[in-house]
């Protein structure tokens, strides 16, 4: 194969798309990850200088399926966390960070210098996901980690609820 072919448009936009697919997005901000339990949660929280974590009376059990939501105030960078967890392990993470020692554009540089262009940008919202992991940095600034295999999982048991619900009440129209 000649020289100039093995440098092709085509063969080097493979290369950057295999690269793409490479990037491994982390799942941990310092000691917090997603699939992380509820007590290794707290404690992480409770020794951990950037939040100001109370305990148990930051932590709330929705009404949804063996869900809970931790929220708590921050120190310096952060301003407050949110933490929902499914079946006891987290599965989003939220920070709002404080505006005024940290800005969106020194948050975004890193994240790109750290795991390359996004997958999606708009002036609202920059993404980078994986199959796995979903990170977004939003307008205000806040930057939020999801597991994308749980989230799916909640969103295809709403979509089946919904559609069972539209099912019954057609059934209940068609009585008339």
């Amino acid at each position: 194969m000649p020289v100039w072919a093995q440098f092709s448009p085509a063969s080097a936009a493979e290369q950057d798309f295999t690269e793409a697919e490479e990037t491994i997005l982390p799942r941990q901000f310092r000691n917090l990850s997603l699939g992380m339990n509820l007590d290794d949660l707290k404690t992480n929280l409770l020794y951990d200088s950037y939040f100001n974590f109370r305990g148990d009376r930051d932590v709330s059990f929705l009404p949804a399926r063996d869900q809970s939501l931790v929220e708590t105030t921050g120190s310096s960078f952060i301003s407050r966390a949110f933490f929902q967890l499914r079946d006891g392990e987290v599965y989003i993470m939220s920070f709002t960070l404080n505006t005024r020692v940290i800005d969106h554009y020194s948050v975004f540089t890193q994240f790109v210098n750290n795991y390359g262009q996004p997958s999606y940008l708009d002036p609202q919202m920059a993404v980078w996901e994986t199959e796995e992991t979903r990170i977004a940095i939003e307008r205000p600034l806040t930057v939020k980690y999801i597991d994308r295999i749980v989230f799916n999982d909640i969103l295809n048991e709403s979509l089946l609820i919904e559609s069972n619900h539209v099912f019954l009440r057609q059934e209940f129209l068609n009585d008339f």
